[in-house]
């Protein structure tokens, strides 16, 4: 059985809606702020922003951060969630929570008053914590584990599921029949160099739609708020601050040449893969990649491009 035969052999068990990519990435973009990433916390995930965060998924899904100043306010996020939805946005993500109760508060507060769709993310280990809540739609986090995917099945009203695999257990994963409705969202956990990497890695980035976009599939449209109040393009990146809910506007935010950048980090303005053929149908996370090489513009997990680099340097 080939790799594509595996694909729609799952499909019919789980709704493997993206592989190591955000669920918004298929959708168009039109310049225009379309999602937050609201942090409620400085988080209790498994992986560190001091010893490193393997997975794009990370992006939606409870790690461990630091905060630089005290944290925001629920005054202050419902400033942000009233100006957001006068600007028309579409979703908001909570995730990175430090207390399960707060949480649940903040996502009733924002699911009853935002008109958009409100996601929050989680952990499997706390889902006992939760009842369903009107207009909220959840994502169960949890590690693969054939555990993890039998209680997965006695949540049928969750909206999804993201779950952290490495490559041998994403195989796995394909073959496994679980009675689950929602959507599933597989994090690949990455090795730090390609030098590691001891898969397919075009296999597990499964190909965009081959054509010109003007706009980065994953950070376009995205911003992220940290628990501490700082805006950042993505909450794995967090070194490059963009702005802060203290003392920004949301309206002003897409003007910002700072941010356009990342929302316009397409394969054509990265140096390295603009003449590649496979620019197009390569999806590539730039926080992986800047965890990996400290460059926003590498390409330390491009398997044609990244062993040369990195053996030549100079």
């Amino acid at each position: 059985m080939d790799s594509s035969d595996h694909w729609k052999f799952s499909v019919n068990r789980l709704k493997i809606a993206t592989v190591a990519k955000p669920p918004w990435s298929y959708k168009s973009h039109n310049g225009k702020l379309e999602r937050i990433i609201l942090s409620l916390g400085s988080g209790k995930g498994k992986f560190s922003e001091i010893c490193g965060i393997p997975r794009s998924l990370g992006c939606i899904g409870n790690n461990r951060f630091i905060l630089r100043d005290e944290k925001i306010g629920i005054e202050e996020i419902e400033r942000v969630v009233k100006e957001f939805t006068r600007l028309g946005g579409r979703e908001i993500y909570l995730v990175n929570y430090d207390e399960v109760e707060e949480l649940i508060e903040i996502s009733r507060h924002i699911s009853a008053s935002f008109p958009g769709d409100v996601f929050t993310t989680i952990r499997i280990e706390d889902i006992d914590a939760l009842d369903p809540v009107e207009g909220l739609k959840v994502i169960v986090e949890m590690e693969y584990s054939e555990d993890a995917l039998s209680e997965l099945e006695h949540l049928k009203w969750a909206h999804g599921a993201l779950i952290m695999a490495r490559y041998t257990e994403y195989t796995e994963l394909l073959q496994q029949k679980v009675e689950f409705p929602g959507e599933v969202y597989v994090d690949i956990l990455f090795p730090g160099s390609l030098k590691n990497v001891e898969f397919n890695l075009f296999e597990v980035k499964k190909l965009l739609p081959s054509s010109p976009n003007k706009y980065h599939s994953c950070l376009a449209g995205t911003i992220a708020i940290a628990a501490d109040g700082y805006i950042t393009p993505c909450p794995l990146l967090r070194n490059f601050v963009v702005g802060n809910i203290r003392k920004d506007k949301l309206w002003y935010l897409p003007r910002r040449k700072v941010l356009n950048q990342f929302w316009t980090l397409t394969k054509d303005n990265i140096t390295l893969c603009r003449s590649c053929p496979f620019k197009y149908t390569c999806h590539d996370c730039r926080a992986l990649e800047y965890q990996a090489s400290g460059d926003i513009h590498g390409i330390e997990y491009c398997e044609f491009l990244g062993i040369k680099v990195n053996q030549n340097p100079e």
